[in-house]
Order: structure tokens, then sequence, then C-alpha cells
């Protein structure tokens, strides 16, 4: 069983899954957010296909901890798809993830126009890492 994780966002939604092992983190697609029930269908597809246990939704945090107008957006998502999905939705503290993911596209030399396409998925991996790396440190 795995973990897939959400980078929302209001034109695109980046996924990232974890190994069965529950260690590494992978981004694997961004799914554009319109029309919602084209999303929830390819996610549903995910879940499935995936072997998916656990959803985590990164939930966008300002510097000082408090919740913006961003956040109410998020709440409102995993409102909706925990009607829509039967797999347990967690929240995970999301800062500076989109940032992380375009130091980390830049670095690597990838273009400006395909960092826009990669850097959903790639905020929806650091946030997963940072969910798992947290479960290693219970043990």
């Amino acid at each position: 069983m795995r973990i897939l994780a959400i980078d929302y966002g209001v034109k695109r939604i980046g996924i990232a899954l974890s190994d069965e092992l529950k260690m590494i983190a992978q981004p694997l697609e961004f799914i554009p957010a319109e029309p919602f029930a084209a999303f929830v269908a390819r996610l549903t597809e995910l879940v499935q296909e995936k072997e998916v246990e656990l959803i985590l939704v990164g939930m966008p945090r300002n510097m000082n901890g408090s919740y913006g107008t961003a956040a109410l957006k998020v709440e409102e998502f995993v409102v909706a798809l925990k009607s829509a999905l039967p797999v347990p939705i967690k929240i995970w503290d999301e800062r500076l993830t989109s940032a992380q993911a375009n130091r980390i596209l830049i670095a690597g030399n990838v273009r400006r126009d395909k960092r826009k396409q990669k850097v959903d998925k790639m905020a929806a991996a650091i946030l997963l890492q940072s969910y798992l790396d947290s479960l290693q440190t219970q043990f």
C-alpha cells in the first residue's frame, strides 16, 4: 500500500506517490484542477491502480504558522475529496515546497517552460517526503 500526496493549485494539482515501503516519494504527474469531476475521476483511477491507502494534502500556511485565504480553498478541496473518495485524507504543512521545487528544477537546468509543468508534482514529492521522513523518526 502506498501514500499519494497532493499539492493543490487553482490551475494544476501536483501528484506524488510513495514506494510500497513508505520511504521514498516520487513525483508522478499533475492533473488539471478543472473540471473537478475529471480531476476526481483521474485521482480515483490512481488510487485504485497504485493501491493507495492514504491521501496527503498539502496545507499552505504563512511563515508565522497562521492560515491565509489559500488554506480556506484547500479546506474546501479536502471536504469535496472526502465525499468523493473512500480513502482516508490527511493534511500536512506544505510551507515552501513550491519554492524548494523551483530551486531544485533550476539547479537541474530545467528550462522555464518545462519547470512550469514539473513544479507542482515536484512540490507534491517534497511534501510527501517530509511526511515519510516524519514516519521514520517515530521509530
